[in-house]
């Protein structure tokens, strides 16, 4: 007999995931994948920790910021004409208040979030057009980096006399140390400063309220054309699988996202999660798969759909995606009600 019994969760939402979601734009995205994951470096869930807020007192501008790839970049003004070249980015500088400041954006499949609808696209998978940028009269941009395939941009916005700030955290504290910084870059501190301790505690609630259960084997489908996909060593998916309250069964790789089926058989995981649901992978088509009939969570119909964008995108929707998570992986938990999280400077509504 298996030692972890998994039963499907309900429809019921807690009521902190219902503030959550009102607070990031009452309108929750499709699910749609995440676009190709930046290679992971390994993490530790031991606590989510970050580096202090910016002290109140000091001045806003000139602010000096150390980015995610260790370059150091003053802006002198705080920036009226903002350019952001991820989509978790888009969502950070909406949420923190600097919305009406972004006259340019990156293409986002999960058109996230809908006050962003109109803004012109400048950068895509393809590459960014950086001539674009310079015509619209940036005075900041917010890229992605080398990882994000940004890095030669980078180089030409920087000689255009651009300032470029560049995020690509890989962990939740990383991503909190984010919204603070792109806070500051934009003269948004305090309201950055507010979602992120909301969020911060709000991760730790999470954290305590998994730390002593069973954390039953999970494997996280990213993708299964033309092979089989999983999840990374030490990625951002193996850390929120691991907060949720769960074991990631991961690839044995920190780059590579292959998962050979003989491997994943061995592994025996007790709970599938699809995070490739949106690309149209259903339980039933999981539980047809050649090979497939011995693993445990098949066998339970432990199954569930999942939406990869609020769970793998590095911004203010990260909560609703560890939320996530630990409804599917631990149904049984209760999660306490907590403060919504603000929007833009203002407190939201409890809905």
């Amino acid at each position: 007999m298996r030692p972890i019994v998994v039963r499907r969760p309900g429809t019921a939402v807690p009521a902190m995931l219902l503030a959550l979601l009102f607070a990031a734009g009452c309108t929750g995205a499709g699910a749609s994948p995440s676009p190709t994951a930046a290679p992971a470096t390994p993490v530790s869930t031991a606590a989510v920790t970050e580096a202090p807020s910016p002290s109140p007192t000091a001045p806003a501008f000139p602010a000096a910021i150390t980015d995610d790839e260790g370059t150091a970049v003053t802006i002198s003004a705080q920036p009226k004409k903002i350019v952001s070249l991820t989509p978790a980015a888009t969502e950070i500088l909406y949420a923190i208040g600097a919305g009406p400041s972004v006259v340019g954006k990156v293409e986002d499949i999960a058109s996230y979030p809908p006050a962003a609808a109109s803004i012109p696209v400048v950068a895509t998978y393809k590459g960014v057009d950086v001539e674009k940028i310079v015509s619209l009269g940036a005075d900041l941009v917010i890229s992605g980096g080398a990882a994000f395939g940004q890095g030669d941009a980078d180089d030409q916005l920087r000689k255009a006399n651009i300032p470029v700030v560049v995020v690509g955290p890989t962990t939740t504290s990383g991503v909190l140390k984010d919204i603070r910084f792109v806070g500051q870059a934009t003269g948004e501190s305090a309201n950055a400063s507010a979602l992120a301790d909301a969020m911060s505690t709000a991760f730790a609630t999470v954290q305590s309220l998994t730390a002593g259960v069973a954390h039953p084997k999970v494997f996280y489908e990213t993708g299964n054309d033309p092979a089989l996909y999983g999840i990374a060593d030490g990625s951002l998916y193996a850390e929120m699988i691991t907060l949720a309250g769960g074991t990631p069964i991961t690839t044995g790789s920190t780059t590579n996202y292959e998962e050979p089926l003989e491997k994943l058989v061995a592994a025996n995981p007790d709970i599938i999660l699809l995070g490739d649901a949106a690309y149209g992978v259903t339980a039933d088509q999981v539980k047809k798969r050649a090979g497939w009939g011995t693993i445990a969570a098949v066998q339970d119909g432990a199954i569930f759909p999942v939406d990869d964008t609020v769970i793998t995108r590095p911004g203010p929707r990260l909560l609703a995606g560890l939320l996530s998570l630990l409804t599917a992986i631990h149904p049984e938990i209760v999660v306490p009600s907590l403060p919504p999280l603000s929007l833009g400077g203002a407190a939201a509504p409890t809905p």
